[in-house]
């Protein structure tokens, strides 16, 4: 691999020289590195790009990474990656990706995920996707997420958009059976003006199912984000989503969280809060000996954390 794919990597999977567990790390969308382990098996597909990753019934404590990097413009990458992971199976899941370009060419990385979890299931999804160069090619990164939880499973989904993504359509579809759980919680920066575009939609499908999406952005300058959540509750269940954006210069932020109960004991909220870095905030971090800039970090830095 190249030496800004190794960088890519310390930002987005926390990569040292080496992965702990089995990993497939995709560099301008070839595989430059796999290994499976013996109870995690990755496999290229046939038929498209991507892989089918299989975590075996009741695998504990292991991690799977699936990194992509696109190193230079002119790349279009897109792969396809299916996760089936066994009954009773506890794992963490890394799937980071970051997008460079130095010239004025375009970078984009197009990843679709789908989550088959089998019942009893839990899984930690960690992904971060960064945008780096000094080029003025356009950085793209547009995620589509799918989740199938069986009755009992329960996955956790942690996302974070860090900088330096010029635009992003970020799509999550998930359907949730009997006392299965989705917990997701997004963070997304933009600057200058750059865009990006999150979208969810949950199916609670089964008695005691439930969803907790919360999202955290900060949109400065005159980047402009848009934020839609759809909870559909068609059993006795459980759902939530917030959304919670600070503006900073002349960013725009548009929210709309839209819940359906389609039963009568469908349990089903929603919160959206928007506005500015409230001035007693810089104030209380200024008599701390912050200037007004190191102040607005802090805060911003805390916000997504």
């Amino acid at each position: 691999m190249n030496e800004i794919t190794k960088s890519l990597l310390g930002m987005v999977s926390n990569w040292t020289g080496s992965f702990k567990g089995a990993y497939n790390i995709r560099e301008n969308g070839s595989c430059v590195g796999r290994m499976s382990s013996e109870h995690i098996r990755i496999e290229s597909k046939t038929d498209k790009p991507g892989l089918d990753i299989h975590i075996l019934p009741e695998t504990i404590g292991e991690t799977v990474s699936i990194p992509a990097c696109v190193t230079h413009g002119n790349v279009d990458d897109l792969v396809y990656n299916d996760f089936y992971v066994g009954a009773g199976s506890d794992i963490v899941i890394v799937a980071g990706c970051g997008v460079h370009t130095e010239t004025g060419e375009p970078a984009r990385h197009n990843g679709i995920h789908r989550f088959y979890l089998e019942t009893g299931a839990h899984v930690k999804y960690v992904e971060k996707h960064i945008g780096t160069g000094k080029g003025n090619g356009l950085k793209s990164i547009d995620p589509v997420t799918e989740i199938y939880l069986a009755p009992g499973a329960v996955l956790e989904m942690d996302s974070a958009q860090i900088g330096g993504v010029d635009r992003t359509l970020r799509k999550t579809k998930a359907v949730v059976e009997a006392g299965a759980k989705l917990l997701i919680r997004e963070r997304i920066l933009t600057e200058k003006e750059q865009g990006a575009e999150t979208e969810f939609q949950v199916e609670l499908n089964g008695e005691g199912a439930g969803a907790d999406i919360v999202s955290r952005s900060v949109a400065r300058e005159k980047s402009r984000q848009t934020y839609t959540s759809t909870i559909i509750g068609n059993a006795p269940c459980t759902g939530h989503s917030e959304c919670d954006a600070i503006i900073d210069g002349e960013a725009i932020v548009d929210a709309a969280p839209k819940l359906c109960a389609h039963h009568s004991d469908a349990e089903l909220i929603h919160e959206a809060a928007i506005g500015k870095i409230a001035g007693e905030q810089i104030l209380k971090l200024r008599t701390l000996g912050l200037s007004e800039q190191e102040a607005e970090a802090k805060i911003i830095e805390g916000f997504l954390s």
